[in-house]
This record gives C-alpha cells, sequence and structure tokens, in this order.
C-alpha cells in the first residue's frame, strides 16, 4: 500500500499536498490553538466594550471585580493558546523540513539521466533553503485559518452593533485578498527564478572549490572568480526585484488594511453620533478597527508564503522526479567473485573482454588514461547498462538484471580521486562503524605513519576534502577505506600515483597479502602493483592486446616496457 512517505511526487503541488496529509493531525491542533488565540485576541476589544456599557448603567465594585477577572480569563487563554499552538506547529514544520532534506539528499546521491542540468550545489540549496520554504506550508495554513476566524469574529461582533459595519469588514477583506492575489503570483514567479540564480551562483561556489588546486596550478583562479562573479551578480540583481516586488506587496496590504480600519472606525463613529449604535459599542468597533489591522495584515500575507512555498516545491520536484541513470534489476549476485566484461564497447573501449576468476589479482595496464577512466565508470554502474554495448557479469549474472545497492555489496570501485569528508581519520576508512578490518586495512595501504604521527591516532579530525593532509596522505585514507570494505571484487583505479616508489612497492605487496583469495582488480601503470598481480591485462587503443605476467611482458612486448617503465 502507498502511503504519504512512500509515494513519488510529480510536482510541486504533490510535494504540497504530501506535506499537508501527512501533517493534519499537528495542523488540526495547531488550528484550533491558533484560532482560540485569535478569537481571543478579538474578544478583548469587545469585552471592553462590553465593560463600558456595563459600568454605565451598573458601577458597582463587583461588576468592575467581574470584568477584570474576565479580561484575565481572556489573556490567560491568548498566552496559553498562542504558546501551545505555535510549539505544535513549528515541530511540525521542522519535522517535515527534515523528511524533505533528508529525501531530496538521499535522491541527490543517486546517479541522474545526464539531460538533467542539476549541479551538486543547486541539490544543496534545494535540500536546505527550498526544503524549509516547502515545509512553511505546515505553519501557513493554520495561521490562514486562524486569522480567517479573527475576521469572521469581528465582523460578527460589529454586524451585531449595526449590519453595514459587519458588511464593510467582509466586504473589504475579499477586496484586499482580491487585489493582493495579483501580486502575490508576480511574488511567486519572481522568487522561483530567484531561488534558481542563487542554486546556480552555490553550483559555481561548489565546482570552483572542487578544482580550487588545479585552478590556481595554471593561472586560471581569476577568470573563474569572474565567471562566478557574474552569475553571483545576476542573483544579486534577482534579488533586488524580488525585494521590489515584496516591498511593493507589503506596502499594499498595509495600506489597504489600514484604509479598512479607517473606514470602520469612521462609520461607526458615524453611526454612533446618529445614536444608531451605542457608546461601549462605539468602543468596541474602534478597538476592533485597530485590532483587525493585525489579523488582516496576517491573513493578507498567507498568499504571500503560499506562492513561496509552492515555488520551493517544485524546485524540489526537479530533484526528486529526476530519471535515474538507469532502472536497476532486483536480483542480488551470487556469493562468489568471478568477473567477466563480454565486448563492452563504450567510449574509447572497443569490445573489451575478459574475465577474472573468483580470488584472482588482476592488473590492467591502459595506455590510454581514457580507456581505464571509462571502464571503471561502467563496473562503478555509472554508466547504464543500455549506454554501452557488450555485457558486464558477476558470478555469471548481468549487471543490468541486479539491483545496484546488491551490486555494491559485491563489487567496490575506488576511484583515484575519491572524496575525502569531514570527520575523523577513523570515520573516513569505516564511514558505517561496521567494518572488522580497519587495522589491517590502515597497515595495508601505508597510513600507520599518518596515524602514528598524531596523538588521537585514528580520531585525529580530518578537514573537508582533506584541506590539512597531503596528496599522498588523502590518497592513502582512501585505499585504507576501500581496503576495509573487504567486499568479494574490489577495483582500484590508481591507487598509489600520489606516493613515492618505495612506499607503493609496500602498498603493492600489502594489498596481495590481504586481498588474498578476494578478486582483485588494479587499474594501474605502476611497475610495483603490476609486478604484485597474478596477471596482467594489457588495454591498448580500446581493446586488450596482450595477457601475461609482468615480467614476462617486460621481456618480450617492447611497448609494454616504454609504457611501464619508469
Amino acid at each position: 500500500m502507498t502511503t504519504p512517505d512512500t509515494q513519488a511526487p510529480r510536482s510541486g503541488a504533490d510535494i504540497l499536498r504530501i506535506a499537508l496529509r501527512r501533517n493534519v493531525g499537528a495542523m488540526v491542533w495547531g488550528t484550533v490553538l491558533m484560532g482560540l488565540y485569535q478569537a481571543g485576541e478579538t474578544a478583548f476589544p469587545i469585552a471592553l466594550g462590553l465593560i463600558v456599557e456595563q459600568m454605565m448603567d451598573n458601577r458597582s465594585p463587583g461588576s468592575f471585580g467581574l470584568s477584570i477577572g474576565a479580561l484575565a480569563v481572556i489573556v490567560t487563554t491568548v498566552s496559553l493558546s498562542w504558546r501551545f499552538g505555535m510549539r505544535i506547529l513549528q515541530k511540525a514544520n521542522t519535522s517535515e523540513a527534515h523528511r524533505w532534506r533528508v529525501r531530496v539528499a538521499a535522491c541527490g546521491l543517486q546517479p541522474v539521466a545526464r539531460d538533467v542540468d542539476l549541479k551538486s550545489g543547486e541539490v544543496l540549496t534545494i535540500a536546505t533553503e527550498d526544503a524549509d520554504q516547502t515545509a512553511d506550508i505546515i505553519e501557513v495554513v493554520p495561521l490562514l485559518l486562524s486569522s480567517l476566524v479573527a475576521v469572521l469574529v469581528a465582523a460578527v461582533a460589529l454586524g451585531l452593533a449595526d449590519l453595514r459595519l459587519g458588511l464593510l469588514v467582509i466586504v473589504g477583506t475579499v477586496a484586499i485578498l482580491s487585489i493582493l492575489s495579483v501580486l502575490s503570483k508576480r511574488i511567486g514567479d519572481s522568487t522561483q527564478e530567484q531561488q534558481a540564480r542563487v542554486a546556480r551562483a552555490g553550483a559555481k561556489v561548489a565546482d570552483l572549490i572542487t578544482g580550487l588546486r588545479p585552478l590556481h596550478g595554471f593561472g586560471g583562479n581569476h577568470a573563474a572568480f569572474g565567471s562566478y562573479r557574474k552569475v553571483s551578480t545576476e542573483a544579486k540583481h534577482q534579488a533586488v526585484t524580488v525585494a521590489k516586488v515584496n516591498g511593493a506587496y507589503a506596502g499594499a496590504a498595509l495600506a489597504l488594511n489600514a484604509l479598512l480600519a479607517a473606514a470602520v472606525t469612521l462609520m461607526a463613529g458615524w453611526l454612533a453620533f446618529e445614536g444608531r449604535i451605542s457608546v461601549g459599542e462605539l468602543v468596541m468597533a474602534v478597538g476592533l478597527a485597530q485590532f483587525i489591522i493585525e489579523p488582516l495584515k496576517l491573513f493578507s500575507e498567507m498568499p504571500k508564503y503560499v506562492m513561496i512555498a509552492r515555488a520551493s516545491a517544485e524546485r524540489m520536484a526537479l530533484v526528486l522526479t529526476a530519471p535515474p541513470v538507469a532502472t536497476p534489476g532486483s536480483e542480488r549476485p551470487a556469493a562468489g567473485g568471478e568477473l567477466e566484461i563480454d565486448c563492452v564497447r563504450y567510449g574509447t573501449l572497443r569490445k573489451v573482454k575478459f574475465q577474472v576468476a573468483a580470488g584472482e589479482f588482476v592488473a590492467i595496464a591502459a595506455y590510454q588514461p581514457r580507456a581505464a577512466a571509462d571502464l571503471a565508470s561502467v563496473l562503478a554502474v555509472r554508466v547504464p547498462p543500455g549506454a554501452y554495448e557488450g555485457a558486464v557479469r558477476l558470478d555469471g549474472q548481468d549487471l543490468a538484471d541486479l539491483s545496484v545497492e546488491a551490486v555494491r555489496e559485491h563489487l567496490l570501485v575506488n576511484p583515484y580521486d575519491a572524496e575525502i569528508f569531514a570527520g575523523t581519520l577513523r570515520s573516513n576508512i569505516d564511514p558505517s562503524g561496521s567494518s572488522r578490518t580497519v587495522p589491517e586495512a590502515v597497515e595495508a595501504s601505508m597510513l600507520t605513519d599518518v596515524v602514528a604521527l598524531h596523538r588521537e591516532g585514528l580520531d585525529y579530525g580530518v578537514r573537508d576534502r582533506g584541506a590539512n593532509l597531503s596528496g599522498g596522505q588523502r590518497q592513502r585514507l582512501s585505499l585504507a577505506r576501500a581496503l576495509a570494505a573487504d567486499t568479494d571484487i574490489l577495483v582500484l583505479h590508481d591507487p598509489t600515483t600520489a606516493v613515492d616508489a618505495v612506499t607503493e612497492q609496500l602498498i603493492a605487496r600489502n594489498i596481495a597479502r590481504l586481498r588474498r583469495g578476494r578478486t582483485t582488480v588494479v587499474l594501474t601503470s605502476s611497475p610495483a602493483l603490476l609486478d604484485a598481480a597474478d596477471r596482467v591485462l594489457v588495454l591498448d587503443d580500446g581493446v586488450i592486446t596482450a595477457e601475461d605476467t609482468h615480467r614476462n611482458l617486460l621481456a618480450t612486448d617492447e611497448d609494454y616496457c616504454r609504457a611501464v617503465a619508469r
């Protein structure tokens, strides 16, 4: 059975409907309490009018004390209903925002089709600002209804004094909302465009931070900064436009509300002058005319917040409805560890065909780095099976028939540029906290010197992207994480390019020892890793051109010797 938590939204309107359905209980209680608050606020000037009327007819101390007690009850009701009503609504709001943040983040971590123009910076903005603004609908609706309660109570009270006063409030409120609804649509369109431009600026920042070192390397940081400044300026101009529209909306709302309050006050004064209403009713009417400005202001602002929430929901729908890079199967690979590449054609690969037996250590020497990257992408399921020819099989089962989660449990591809996260050495090596081979992985990757260098050991703090580690330390940390996963099949892509030759030799021997009996494939040109492998496959011009041990290939293949000799 599909529930609001599991159904897939197709649009921003669907997202808002799911959010509202999921919080019906909290919204009902919030509406009741906030309606009680607004009714109490409205009752205050009504009570004052009645007290004035009564005191003019009966000036006894008992009546005065009773009136004070009635006002105290109203004030207490107003205070408690606001306190508990807002507590319920804000708890529901923040909980709903959390749910959407998690859901957007989960979708953002999954690869999507290449024709979807969503960058990581945009996803970050959507998962934070847009998720929060969408969840605001949980507060907006109850506040809208409670403000309506205040307006209706005021209209009824004034109508009992004189029908014309009640009709004036109702007609004026409808007119105000009709005028402001036109402005709110423009706010929604402008806000959606602003959010898109801010997201693009965020994406540009994320890209710049990722490539900061290379940019400094060839002096491109100034040009990159200029590019970001242009995008940010566009976002600024749109923000100014939104501010102008918001200002016009707020000014119009305040002027119209004040105009209605003034009209009610003047009509009440005229009716009192004509003797059609009493002094107490005049006091009540003047008090309500002043009070009604606040709920009218809140009531008139609600359409704006609804449009902002809808604009944010539409932004979230871009992520949540983005088509996946592939529709995975549902089967699970059998235990074993056999890997077969059968005539795969993709990118620079031209009908690559080879097989790795379970428990074998195979190195692939790719003469063209792009070919190694293409092969790694296919094995990492970053390329949908329909985007390449041929087949990849795990223990005889086609990759297209397996679920992505199951594939990654059995086959791990560690890229040469694996991310390092803010945290500790330990949390980077074992993010789930479930690995039993962390010490062995640290030793095999030669990360022991980094651990020994710091008093905290594995609990040494790592900055975002490993900013406080050298290139070699980051690479060894990434390798330790891959080895600690202890998967049936491990594919390493250039795991030692940033370490010295002596360390590389030790790492190669350690990997061969630690992974003995587990299938291991290394895409590398490192002589140490090639020599440690059971056999070497030569990948040249997109096909496997040779196969033998490293030493035999050195002795018999001049091209291989030139390619890997250092």
